[in-house]
């Protein structure tokens, strides 16, 4: 599903923030990106969804070169093929729950499927929500939400990142077997960044990444 090899990656105000000799994810699996702040997690999730492209390497996504994309095909690549899930669920304020997966078919250049995006909102317990605008929704069904959004176009792999940063043991658990069971539902991989050692005991095969620089972004 992912492979990176001799991957490098640098801001052009600096040296660069992350070196990864190699990392493979197989279909269907499971992975935590862990280390501590500064160590390029975002920064490694940005690059593996082709939001960034790498200074040196290669990250190959379902068989695909995400380099050898140009933008739009890359943009529509990570629709089709890569869900995200931010730290900042960024549904967009003017439209209702349904209406943000139904865009996310859009974008893909997907055909518009009002029963596939009731379906994952009903996957993910908010279906009696499609209705109603991100402000008028907790913050656990904002981002049930924003994961039915992230899965709406049945990608093969989900990227999450700190999913669980500032929650309290009971909601991190419920977030955690959220992601897990839709995951699996979908035949979907995950791989979640994150300093939070309470997901450790959930998804045994993790990556380190080390500190470089202190001044790194992600």
């Amino acid at each position: 599903m992912i492979r990176v090899e001799q991957l490098r990656f640098g801001y052009e105000r600096g040296d660069d923030v992350l070196h990864l000799d190699q990392f493979v994810v197989e279909p269907q699996s499971n992975v935590l990106v862990v280390g501590p702040s500064g160590c390029g997690k975002t920064t490694l999730l940005h690059l593996i969804a082709g939001l960034l492209l790498p200074k040196g390497g290669s990250i190959v996504v379902d068989g695909q070169d995400l380099s050898a994309l140009a933008a739009p095909a890359r943009d529509r690549f990570r629709g089709r093929h890569i869900g995200i899930v931010l730290q900042q669920f960024h549904l967009l304020p003017t439209l209702t729950a349904m209406q943000n997966l139904l865009v996310a078919q859009s974008i893909a250049g997907l055909p518009v499927d009002r029963a596939a995006a009731r379906a994952m909102l009903g996957a993910l317990g908010v279906d009696d929500r499609a209705h109603a605008y991100p402000h008028q929704l907790s913050v656990g069904q904002q981002q049930r939400v924003a994961i039915a959004r992230a899965l709406v176009n049945r990608p093969k792999l989900l990227l999450a990142d700190e999913p669980t940063s500032n929650l309290d043991d009971e909601a991190c658990a419920a977030v955690a077997d959220l992601l897990l069971s839709a995951t699996q539902q979908q035949s979907v991989s995950l791989v979640i960044a994150t300093h939070d050692t309470r997901l450790k005991s959930r998804i045994p095969r993790q990556l380190t990444l080390p500190r470089r620089h202190p001044e790194s972004r992600a």
